[in-house]
Formats: structure tokens, C-alpha cells, sequence
């Protein structure tokens, strides 16, 4: 059976969320009156909700969970990574995209709210889906 066909809806409905995240993510993790415990995850779990959109944007036909799935191995892969302080990597922390995408320092804390950011993304994804009548793949 062939695949379904993804709609132009879906990726515009996709960039739209990615478009209502991102600044979402920036205001939790830089300018909320909130401790910064909290903000830190909140960003975290935006932070996780992008990447998942990027990756179905990128890859309309994957199923949603193994989107979050992916998404949540390598943000917890890069987040161990922070350990490692080679100079080439401190080099790309050095750089806004580097601090965004590597981090700079290793928390535990963060593994919950990746956790979370990944079945909200899950759930995000699912119900575009949804509404746009696409099938339902987990």
C-alpha cells in the first residue's frame, strides 16, 4: 500500500507551530518574571516541541512517535555531550547557535522536561493530524 500523500497544509500547519513555538521558547528561557528553574525547563520543553515539528516538517511521512522518539535520544545524547568540554565544541558554545542547539552545561533537570517537551510535540503533531484528516500513525 503507498504511502499517503502529506498535504501542503500539514507543512504550512507545521511552520505555523514552529512560528507560534520558537518565540514561545525565547520568552520562557530569557525575558519570563519567572525562577529560572522554570524557565529553563519551559524552554526545554519548547525547545524539544520544535525540534519534533522540524523533524515531521522535514519528514511529513514518519510517524509521529518515532519522531519524538528520535528527537528526545539526541536531545538527551547532546545534553551528555555537554560533558565533554573539547575545544572545538567550547569554540561552538561560544556562538548563539551553538549555545541554542549544544547547550553549556550538563543538568539532570533537563531529562524530565524533555521528556515532556517530547509527548507534547507527540501530541502537537497528532493533532494537526487530526484535524487536517491525515492518518493516524502513532
Amino acid at each position: 500500500m503507498p504511502l499517503p500523500h502529506f498535504s501542503w497544509r500539514y507543512r504550512i500547519a507545521l511552520l505555523l507551530s514552529m512560528g507560534v513555538v520558537v518565540p514561545l521558547g525565547f520568552w520562557v528561557r530569557f525575558y519570563s518574571p519567572a525562577p529560572e528553574w522554570l524557565n529553563d525547563a519551559l524552554g526545554s520543553v519548547a525547545y524539544e516541541i520544535f525540534w519534533i515539528l522540524l523533524f515531521v516538517f522535514l519528514l511529513p511521512k514518519r510517524a509521529p512517535i518515532r519522531a519524538a522518539i528520535a528527537i528526545f535520544l539526541i536531545t538527551c545524547a547532546l545534553e551528555v555531550l555537554q560533558l565533554w568540554q573539547a575545544p572545538w565544541l567550547q569554540a561552538a558554545r561560544a556562538t548563539l547557535a551553538g549555545r541554542l542547539v549544544l547547550g553549556n552545561t550538563f543538568s539532570w533537570s533537563d531529562f524530565p522536561a524533555y521528556i515532556v517537551g517530547s509527548a507534547l510535540g507527540w501530541l502537537v503533531v497528532r493533532s494537526l493530524r487530526r484535524a487536517l484528516n491525515l492518518p493516524q500513525k502513532l
